[in-house]
């Protein structure tokens, strides 16, 4: 009897199963990252050497300096946007149009991404055509097009925190003569900052991952990171890119650690501020 109730339950078993099957491709890319062969299959012992080749690689540095620009003001003016939409459509009563304001916002999520990157496409072709600008394709009009479906994302989560927010503690603040732009500020946004760092991790690596819509938008001068890797993949996987791979895995790792800590340190925070308000 004892030994059958030390037995896993079925709920371990399968969750021991599937992080095996998101995490252990993973291990076994940062493993052979350290390959000493050419052959990304065949181990031949343990080196380094392709983490030098890495950073001799100068398309690929490149593609990542643009990549992380791309990311970094995407995910800025994704949350930017995104928290207005949210605000518009938590916050204000019914107005006309509203639903369909609310299905635009939202549609980025269940677009193709091959129908948002033609579409995008043709609406910079006919703006060229019309103003002149943009009169080369590159950064920028990638960057416009990474911003226009991540804020979709940052809108659904600040949406979903600020639907969970006790307005009268807001309520409270502009009783006492608090005006709604202070009340904002030191009221609402220190409660919404969770979401909102969430909200722009997301849209960072929404953005960083992109191919698809980056390949549409992109023009001769400006390639992404995974429009170098999948240009490379298609000529033969190197060992490079399970260096490069391990890399972002390390840096993704980290930053998300950060990010966490962060939040679990704010929260605390606002907690034990919260107590002591109802204490007095």
């Amino acid at each position: 009897m004892m030994l059958l109730s030390r037995r896993p339950s079925f709920t371990t078993v399968m969750l021991i199963l599937g992080l095996l099957f998101l995490y252990l491709p993973m291990v076994v890319l940062v493993v052979y990252s350290f390959n000493a062969s050419r052959l990304v299959t065949v181990w031949a012992g343990f080196s380094t050497q392709w983490y030098g080749e890495l950073f001799r690689d100068r398309q690929i540095l490149a593609a990542v300096w643009t990549s992380l620009k791309i990311a970094f003001f995407s995910a800025s003016m994704a949350v930017c946007l995104g928290t207005v939409a949210a605000f518009v459509m938590t916050r204000y009563g019914h107005f006309r149009g509203k639903t369909a304001l609310s299905s635009m916002v939202t549609a980025p999520l269940v677009m193709p991404e091959v129908i948002t990157g033609l579409s995008l496409l043709l609406l910079f072709v006919q703006m060229a055509q019309l103003i002149g600008w943009p009169a080369d394709r590159g950064v920028a009009t990638i960057w416009i097009a990474h911003t226009t479906f991540c804020s979709a994302y940052v809108a659904v989560v600040v949406a979903a925190r600020l639907r969970e927010i006790d307005r009268s503690i807001e309520e409270a603040a502009m009783d006492l003569g608090s005006p709604p732009v202070k009340t904002f500020f030191l009221v609402t946004l220190p409660v919404i900052s969770p979401a909102l760092a969430a909200g722009w991790l997301l849209a960072f690596t929404l953005s960083l991952d992109d191919l698809v819509i980056a390949s549409f938008v992109s023009g001769p001068g400006a390639n992404t990171l995974p429009m170098v890797v999948f240009s490379s993949v298609r000529m033969g996987v190197s060992p490079k890119i399970n260096a490069l791979a391990t890399l972002i895995i390390l840096a993704v790792s980290l930053v998300t650690f950060l990010a966490w800590y962060l939040m679990r340190r704010g929260e605390a925070k606002r907690r034990a501020q919260l107590k002591q308000v109802d204490s007095i």
